[in-house]
């Protein structure tokens, strides 16, 4: 068995949000070029991918937003909300091919092929929401791959872990007030979009399964290590989850353009084994590790193979 499932698809580059936008194509031709000088590939196994069926994006959003989606990007370049989200006339397959690397990380795993997956994909998703996108994000690829996991799979509790610089609104949102998907982010606070409070546990059934842990700008690994080990890996013990999905955002970095924290291209590796501490205990080391930001080029490249290294390895 391979250690560690990577997809990474030229067709990704083909949403074009422009040049000057933070979320551009460079950020995986980038990460493409360099993972290929890297001694990765004993790890590595290629996985291929193919576009969602669009009928699977209703496992989380409502049917109106998802034309709006489809006939907005077959018009051309166009801002979808207020000014952050862009899409072209690629976008709308793009996303669902964003959308079935996601599930199809899942079903390798969960075949036993292999046991851990990155998806290096892009448009990113932990932000789009139920009807609306925002936060780059058009569909949210992680959400709709837990859903598929539970209703083709049979997976009863899964976590998802959101270590991006930005809350995972959407991501939040879609599991509220379902017990069965515990959703822990780790961001800086206050910032974008805004939510991510300690107070937002969940609601009705779903309540204590939402854990918001809120960092001050400028925290570093320090931080998330204390974070982790006193408030993480209590939360999954009591919840024992049967599969990992991580919303792996490096957009903490020191270098990132779109973030004020502290972490360095190690401290990726570090919280990829603090999170397999979880995956190794409570789900047969069983991890789908999906890319949400990280708009600084370089540094996005190096914490991904720090990244990688340690899900081939612990």
């Amino acid at each position: 068995m391979f250690p560690v499932g990577l997809i990474q698809d030229v067709r990704f580059l083909h949403h074009d949000t422009g040049p000057a936008h933070p979320e551009n194509r460079g950020r995986l031709e980038h990460l493409r070029s360099f993972l290929a000088n890297k001694s990765l590939s004993d790890s590595l196994l290629s996985l291929s991918c193919e576009a969602a069926d669009p009928k699977v994006l209703s496992l989380v959003h409502d049917s109106a937003y998802i034309e709006y989606i489809q006939k907005t990007s077959a018009s051309g370049p166009a801002l979808l909300d207020d000014g952050d989200t862009r899409v072209s006339s690629a976008s709308w397959e793009v996303a669902l091919l964003a959308v079935g690397a996601s599930i199809e990380a899942i079903k390798q795993v969960h075949s036993g092929r292999i046991q851990r997956a990155f998806v290096a994909c892009r448009p990113p998703g932990h932000h789009a929401m139920r009807n609306h996108a925002m936060g780059f994000c058009l569909f949210n690829n992680i959400a709709i791959a837990a859903r598929y996991a539970q209703q083709q799979l049979g997976y009863e509790r899964i976590m998802i872990l959101d270590w991006d610089v930005h809350h995972g609104n959407g991501t939040q949102d879609a599991f509220y007030r379902d017990p069965s998907v515990f959703f822990c982010s780790l961001h800086q606070y206050p910032f974008y979009p805004g939510t991510g409070s300690e107070r937002e546990q969940g609601a009705g059934e779903g309540l204590h399964y939402t854990l918001n842990i809120p960092l001050p700008e400028g925290s570093d690994m320090r931080d998330y290590r204390e974070a982790m080990k006193n408030q993480v890996f209590p939360a999954a013990e009591a919840f024992e989850p049967e599969l990992l999905l991580i919303s792996a955002g490096f957009d903490a970095h020191v270098m990132d353009p779109l973030g004020n924290m502290q972490l360095h291209d190690e401290d990726f590796r570090e919280l990829t084994e603090l999170s397999l501490t979880i995956a190794n205990r409570h789900c047969g080391g069983k991890v789908i590790s999906i890319l949400e930001g990280g708009y600084h080029h370089d540094a996005l490249a190096r914490s991904v193979v720090q990244h990688l290294n340690a899900l081939a390895q612990s």
